[in-house]
């Protein structure tokens, strides 16, 4: 046997052992996974048949009250920082006394309960997993995973070196660069052994710790992948989770992908704060990086965004995705939960203000952010967490048109237009109100006093020509008719302002030329949430974000205290540029009553504009609570109609599902509850909009 064919045998004869390896890894894991199956088998049936015995008994029915408090003390003492929620508890019980506090106490809990019930059901059947193990794409991608080491504690490594190997999807390298001390030489000896049995795993001992940003740097250098995964030393990836990304590559072309995650703090199954997320929704990762694992991008996103800086380290990553959203073409969503970050002492999963300097670098990263895309704007923190706000710079002094509808109503109309001349403090703008037939004295007397105090206010008559009954969409048509401002805000003439810089905090919204429509944060007379951004496909076709929620509720992972993208917002209360207006006709007039503000938003957002919410303009809306759709004779007959006809337009949308509300949350409800179960989704891909 000549040289090259002794070589090559021996090549292929380290090959087979590897894989050997391999197989007898997945083997023992597997053997072990069935008998603590068949354990659990046979200790369910047991504890079934004890239970029944027990659950009928009298004493069980009494002892319910006892129970679910102790079941409430359990979830408490799980928590790692119990003297923080004591103290929440506290402030909550002075502020707002104990009905409220056991109120959110409670729900905290069915929550957690919720939450950690979700994670024990496996999101893939062992099956399943062997099936993509044997599947084939139609493309060879190679992902290098980049693990920066230091200090790492055995267990993590140990557990986040296994989770890499046990994927199933088998072209990957695993590149760590470690940083770690002498008191942590561990660190190498493991990864070395791991390094021997398995070429894909790299490894490099630093001459010293160059810090977060460095030493993924020198990650980077070892890579030789299409693909770079960023993943931190103590987390968790899901063994599904390159295979899905693959699909999102093959499938979509994605250059840019991201999954859901899940918050863990000994194993995934007691998994308590799953992060369900937005498709790409650019004013969202202003306000926080919702992003965050797993990301997976393109090589060549990084040839053009650069390397990590050490100027934003404790929000390295942060700053990266940032940079690599800004270059990239088609970004990837995965709503399923492939990535499991682990809460300890110390850590950012735990709480961010166990690292402060994270949230200064955060800010330093949006600043960057907003320069290099030519936005300007200063960048603050919200609530001392890791979410934050922009006071974007307003351009030049535009004029608005304030475009508020009216019928009769007299004390309402008084009542909005008092609060907008006694708070506003933007000053140039106008107030077009359109009198849609009404009869009273009263209300054409004041119009009269209107006209003669405020030479910034105008009235116009709407007739109804054509006998069709109230259209709300043609009267506000035929009020921007006499609108001379740059921006037209639709207004209900039941509003009342409570910000008084409302006006400035929706138009630096709208002043930018990727935005379409600005809504604004309303409550109902008891401070409860009316509106705060509506998700196409609750409640059947559209419904309001958190309505009936406390309005110092932070929501859904804080989703009610930062500015964020919809598909759209309500017409009681938004902004719209008049180029906009004019481009997309304004209101449907076939839309009369039902539907049209949200119809108006679907063809802003496919002219290719952001739909954009914002919680720092606040409004009182005196809609009745208790108002619901007409469900008798012509307004029924009539709201059908219009339903009908919105949903021949926009079914493909409705059907594809709201873009910024995750498919893994309840369309029954309007306050991001869970679905009972973890779902499998294909990637949901955003290319970048034009105007972008």
């Amino acid at each position: 046997m000549d040289t090259v064919d002794k070589k090559s045998a021996e090549n292929m004869e380290d090959l087979i052992r590897k894989q050997e390896y391999i197989i007898n890894q997945q083997k023992r894991k597997l053997a072990s996974q069935e008998k603590e199956i068949e354990s659990l088998r046979e200790m369910y049936e047991k504890k079934r048949d004890d239970l029944e015995i027990v659950t009928s008994s009298t004493f069980w029915r009494m002892t319910g009250p006892a129970r679910f408090t102790l079941d409430a003390a359990k979830s408490f003492f799980r928590y790692p920082d119990k003297k923080e929620l004591i103290g929440k508890g506290i402030r909550a019980l002075k502020e707002n006394g104990v009905h409220y506090t056991w109120a959110r106490v409670y729900s905290k809990i069915y929550s957690i309960n919720a939450a950690q019930e979700m994670a024990g059901i496996p999101l893939f059947s062992e099956d399943e997993l062997r099936k993509q193990i044997e599947y084939s794409f139609d493309q060879e991608i190679k992902f290098s995973i980049v693990v920066p080491l230091y200090n790492t504690p055995e267990k993590f490594l140990r557990e986040m070196i296994d989770s890499v190997i046990d994927q199933t999807y088998a072209n990957w390298e695993l590149c760590m660069a470690d940083g770690s001390d002498e008191d942590h030489a561990y660190v190498e000896r493991v990864c070395r052994v791991y390094a021997e049995n398995d070429d894909r795993i790299r490894y490099r001992k630093l001459e010293k710790n160059y810090g977060i940003s460095g030493n993924t740097n020198a990650c980077l250098e070892m890579a030789t992948g299409d693909y770079i995964g960023l993943f931190d030393h103590d987390d968790l990836l899901h063994p599904a989770a390159l295979h899905e990304v693959m699909h999102a590559i093959c499938d979509e072309d994605a250059d840019f992908i991201y999954t859901d995650e899940n918050t863990f703090h000994n194993v995934p199954e007691d998994a308590s704060v799953p992060h369900f997320k937005p498709d790409f929704a650019p004013d969202n990762l202003r306000a926080n990086n919702y992003i965050c694992h797993f990301s997976v991008f393109r090589r060549s996103l990084l040839e053009k965004a650069g390397m990590f800086n050490s100027e934003y380290d404790g929000s390295q990553d942060y700053d990266m995705i940032l940079r690599l959203t800004e270059k990239a073409e088609r970004i990837a969503h995965i709503p399923e939960i492939l990535y499991f970050w682990r809460a300890h002492a110390g850590s950012v999963a735990s709480d961010i203000g166990a690292k402060p300097y994270a949230i200064e670098a955060a800010k330093k990263a949006i600043s960057a952010h907003l320069k290099r895309v030519g936005l300007a704007g200063e960048v603050e923190v919200t609530n001392g967490t890791g979410i934050y706000r922009i006071r974007y710079e307003i351009q030049g002094n535009p004029k608005i048109s304030i475009l508020i509808p009216n019928y009769e109503h007299y004390e309402d109309l008084k009542k909005c237009l008092d609060s907008i001349f006694e708070k506003t403090t933007y000053s140039n703008y106008e107030i077009v109100i359109v009198e849609n037939n009404s009869s009273s004295g009263r209300i054409f007397s004041y119009y009269k006093k209107l006209k003669q105090e405020h030479d910034n206010v105008k009235i116009v008559k709407w007739a109804d020509k054509n006998k069709r009954g109230f259209n709300y969409s043609a009267i506000n048509n035929k009020g921007a008719e006499y609108c001379t401002g740059e921006y037209i805000l639709l207004l209900n003439n039941d509003i009342e302002v409570i910000t008084d810089n409302w006006l400035e905090e929706m138009l630096m919204f709208a002043q930018r030329k990727d935005v379409g429509a600005v809504g604004a944060k309303l409550y109902y007379p008891d401070d409860t949430i009316q509106h705060a951004g509506v998700g196409i496909g609750l409640l059947t076709l559209a419904g309001h974000y958190f309505r009936n929620v406390s309005h110092d509720n932070v929501g859904y992972m804080g989703r009610m205290i930062y500015a964020q993208d919809m598909s759209a917002v309500t017409g009681a209360c938004m902004m719209i540029r008049r180029d906009v207006w004019d481009e997309v006709n304004g209101l449907d007039e076939t839309l009369a009553v039902a539907f049209n503000d949200i119809d108006l938003c679907m063809k802003i957002r496919k002219a290719g504009y952001l739909i954009v919410w914002t919680p720092f303009a606040e409004l009182y809306h005196y809609e009745s609570k208790s108002r619901g759709r007409d469900e008798t004779g012509k307004g029924k007959e009539r709201f059908l109609g219009e339903k009908s006809r919105f949903l021949r337009r926009w079914q493909e949308v409705v059907d594809k599902g709201d873009p910024y509300y995750n498919p893994n949350l309840s369309l029954d409800r309007e306050d991001f509850a869970y679905k009972p179960n973890p779902g499998k989704y294909s990637a949901r891909v955003v290319e970048k909009p034009a105007n972008d």
